[in-house]
C-alpha cells in the first residue's frame, strides 16, 4: 500500500525525534510491503526564520493533499517575544483548522517496565493504566469570542464558551468508534451542575449513546474526574470531553505514566487523514544533543498506522517493539532508572527498529 505523509520536523528536538520515527516507518514498509513517501515541509519557528511566517501556504497544501501529517514539535524561547498571532504555536491551530481536525485522541498507557517511574503508589499502578482521552478540539472557550474592555474604569476580560449540537454529535461518534474497538466503556466528563454547554453535552451524548446499548456510559464532573484519575486510573477506558477540560485532563494523565516522552497524539477529522505528533514540546535546551526521547513520536506513527491507514498489525508491531525495548532495560535520560542502560535518541530509534517483528 502506498501512502504519502507530510513531514513537519519543526523546531528544537523535532528533527531528531522525527528522524527516528521515519526509521520505524521504513522498517514497517519493508516488512509489510508498503510504500511510504515523505513530503518535508516547514512550520513553526524555523518557517518564521526562513519564510517569514509560521505556517506557509505550501505546508497547508501538502497537509491537505497527503494521506496524513507527522509533526515533530514547534516553538521555543527564541520566538517568545513575538506577537501572539505570529508565534510558532499558531501553526498548530492553523493546520487543525485547515484540515478540519476536530478530535484529539490522547492515550495514557503505563508500560510495565516504567511502573516505578509513575508518581502513583505501587498498589494503584499495579492494577494497570491504559485509557484514552477523546477531546473535542475546535470548539469551546478556546475558539469563542475573546475581549478585554474597560468597564467602570477597570479592565474586564471575557472568554465565551460555545458548543453546537453538531459539534458534540461528531466527537461523540468518534468516541463510540474507539470504545467499540476497546472495552465498550465511555465516561463523559463535563461540569453540568454549572455550565449550560455541559448540560447540552449531556443531552446530546445521552441521545446518541442511547442507540448503543452495548456501551457502558458514565457521567462525571471534571473536578471529580481530575481526582479519580489519581485515585483509580485503572478503572478508566475512554474519556469523552470538551476542549478545555480535555486539555487539562490529558496533561494530568500524561504524568501518570512517569514520563511524557513515550506518549503520542492523534488529531482527526471526518476522513482518515490526520495529524500525528508527540505530546511533549520542542525542548530547545537539549536540541542537537541526541539525548531526546523519540518514543512519543514513534508511538504517534503507530497511531497513524492504526487510525488513518487501518494497519492494525503494523501498529501492533511497533507497540510491541517499544514494550520489548523498555523491558530490555534501555532508557533515554528522561526515563532513566537504576539498573537500566542509558542510550541516545538515535540508538533508541535503532533499538525499536531491530525489535520490530511482522505479525502474522
Amino acid at each position: 500500500m502506498e501512502k504519502i505523509i507530510t513531514v513537519i520536523e519543526g523546531d528544537g528536538i523535532g528533527p531528531e525525534i522525527v528522524k527516528e520515527a521515519i526509521k520505524v516507518m521504513d522498517k514497517i514498509a519493508d516488512l509489510y510491503g508498503h510504500e511510504f513517501s515523505y513530503d518535508y515541509k516547514l512550520a513553526g519557528g524555523i518557517a518564521i526564520d526562513e519564510l517569514g511566517e509560521c505556517l506557509p501556504k505550501s505546508t497547508i497544501e501538502s497537509c491537505l493533499s497527503s494521506d496524513s501529517t507527522l509533526l515533530g514539535a514547534v516553538g521555543g524561547y527564541k520566538w517568545d517575544n513575538l506577537d501572539g498571532n505570529s508565534r510558532p504555536e499558531k501553526a498548530l491551530l492553523g493546520i487543525r483548522k485547515e484540515m478540519g481536525l476536530y478530535s484529539n485522541i490522547r492515550p495514557c498507557k503505563l508500560y510495565d517496565a516504567l511502573a516505578s517511574a509513575s508518581p502513583l503508589r505501587a498498589d494503584i499502578v499495579q492494577k494497570g493504566i491504559d485509557f484514552i482521552i477523546v477531546r473535542e478540539l475546535t470548539g469551546g472557550v478556546y475558539f469563542g469570542r475573546h475581549s478585554t474592555d474597560i468597564i467602570d474604569n477597570e479592565l474586564v476580560a471575557t472568554d465565551v464558551m460555545t458548543y453546537s449540537e453538531s459539534e458534540i454529535e461528531r466527537i461523540t461518534n468518534v468516541a463510540i468508534a474507539i470504545a467499540k474497538k476497546r472495552n465498550n466503556k465511555i465516561l463523559v466528563v463535563d461540569k453540568a451542575n454549572i455550565l449550560d454547554t455541559s448540560r447540552l453535552w449531556r443531552k446530546v451524548c445521552g441521545r446518541i449513546l442511547a442507540n448503543h446499548k452495548d456501551i457502558e456510559v458514565e457521567y462525571m464532573y471534571v473536578d471529580n474526574c481530575s481526582m479519580q484519575l489519581i485515585a483509580r486510573p485503572s478503572t478508566f477506558d475512554v474519556i469523552l470531553t470538551e476542549n478545555m477540560f480535555g486539555d487539562i485532563l490529558s496533561d494530568e494523565a500524561s504524568m501518570l505514566t512517569g514520563t511524557i516522552g513515550t506518549i503520542g497524539s492523534a488529531s482527526l477529522g471526518d476522513g482518515t487523514r490526520g495529524m500525528y505528533e508527540p505530546i511533549h514540546g520542542s525542548a530547545p535546551d537539549i536540541a542537537g544533543q541526541n539525548i531526546a526521547n523519540p518514543l512519543g513520536t514513534i508511538s504517534a506513527v503507530s497511531m497513524m498506522l492504526r487510525y488513518s491507514f487501518n494497519m492494525q498489525a503494523e501498529a501492533d508491531s511497533i507497540d510491541n517493539a517499544i514494550q520489548k525495548v523498555l523491558n530490555l532495560g534501555y532508557r533515554t535520560g528522561d526515563m532513566m532508572t537504576k539498573g537500566c542502560e542509558k542510550i541516545s535518541c538515535s540508538n533508541m530509534g535503532n533499538k525499536v527498529v531491530v525489535n520490530i517483528e511482522r505479525k502474522h
